[in-house]
């Protein structure tokens, strides 16, 4: 199958595009490179012998979106562009409205002109809000405590109501809990621009000196040492979600939702030790206040995942923190150098 992945050139989508290649695909990437590189395709190219052409543009311009799909007739779409930062988000709302919803919209409208009706979008766990308990299913109450996880929560509402109008639609959205780590060959990974917004990535920088300390946003949750409990997902793991769901668009229409997650809760702490074991060095916590948005605990249920994609997570977080580390080990200032956008 040719699937056009948007974002293709972002963390997610690079690895995304290995394991799709991997099991017979045949990708495009389209990516606006705000927060992508052309350098991260060359190196998918590089892990997967393909070629991987990468067209550069905003998917929130239907005649970026129309060009793709005339010049390359994909039969199927991956969505996963889009801005993703949910501290930024609550200080700049109408951008992420605006990007994240304009882009989805031009891509379902164009996507249909060309008769292409086989969609899996990049969601979120943050579309659960504060969860009343854990772990996560995905008929539990939807509700948002940030404009990035409303965003993602509108755009299933979209994607929701046009597979019921047009039934020629199959639709599967992932909510993704916390990727992490990085491909095994340390070729490709995740590489933020300024301060990190993850954790894992502000972990690796300070392990590697580039940063003096850590800073945990908060130690008085109701968890198990007082810091944020999350579920870490390692970036390949979720990249073969995207690939199960692909396969499974033409045995059902209409619309499904899935988490991706291991269905265990890391808080900050274990999640630094974990990546001082790794590294074989200290990581220096500095503990302020909590950031705006953000919840105590969260973690999924991801058996529907199973019952319905035949997928589940292989890796732990060790084997993340040792990819990452792999990964800022041999790219210390990430694709630096090799940017083909701006933010």
């Amino acid at each position: 199958m040719k699937v056009l992945l948007t974002g293709g050139a972002g963390y997610i989508g690079t690895h995304t595009a290995v394991e799709l290649i991997a099991e017979g695909h045949e990708v495009v990437v389209l990516d606006s490179l705000a927060n992508g590189f052309a350098e991260a395709v060359r190196r998918v190219e590089r892990i997967t012998g393909a070629a991987v052409p990468l067209l550069v543009g905003d998917c929130a311009d239907p005649a970026v979106v129309d060009k793709a799909f005339a010049d390359h007739a994909p039969d199927a779409v991956v969505h996963c562009a889009g801005l993703k930062a949910v501290g930024e988000s609550v200080g700049q709302p109408l951008r992420y409205y605006r990007n994240n919803l304009d882009a989805l919209l031009a891509l379902c409208e164009v996507a249909h002109d060309h008769g292409v009706h086989r969609m899996v979008f990049s969601s979120s766990a943050t579309v659960y809000g504060d969860p009343a308990t854990v772990p996560i299913t995905e008929d539990m109450p939807l509700s948002v405590t940030n404009p990035y996880g409303a965003t993602k929560l509108f755009a299933e509402r979209i994607l929701r109501d046009l597979a019921v109008a047009d039934t020629a639609w199959s639709i599967t959205a992932l909510r993704y809990f916390n990727p992490i780590g990085a491909h095994p060959s340390g070729l490709i990974g995740e590489a933020p621009q300024g301060v990190p917004n993850n954790l894992f990535p502000y972990i690796a920088q300070v392990a590697s000196g580039h940063r003096a300390k850590l800073s945990v946003f908060g130690d008085d949750y109701d968890t198990v040492d007082g810091t944020g409990v999350r579920d870490y997902l390692h970036v390949t793991d979720l990249a073969r979600g995207h690939v199960a769901a692909l396969d499974h668009l033409a045995d059902s229409t209409g619309f499904r939702a899935y988490n991706l997650g291991t269905g265990r809760g890391t808080s900050v702490f274990e999640a630094v030790r974990a990546f001082e074991h790794a590294a074989g060095t200290a990581v220096p916590c500095e503990i302020t206040g909590r950031r705006p948005g953000d919840i105590a605990t969260c973690y999924a249920d991801p058996s529907a995942a199973l019952r319905g994609l035949g997928w589940r997570a292989e890796k732990t977080v060790a084997d993340a923190c040792a990819d990452a580390w792999r990964w800022q080990a041999a790219n210390p200032h990430g694709f630096a150098g090799q940017r083909d956008g701006s933010e």
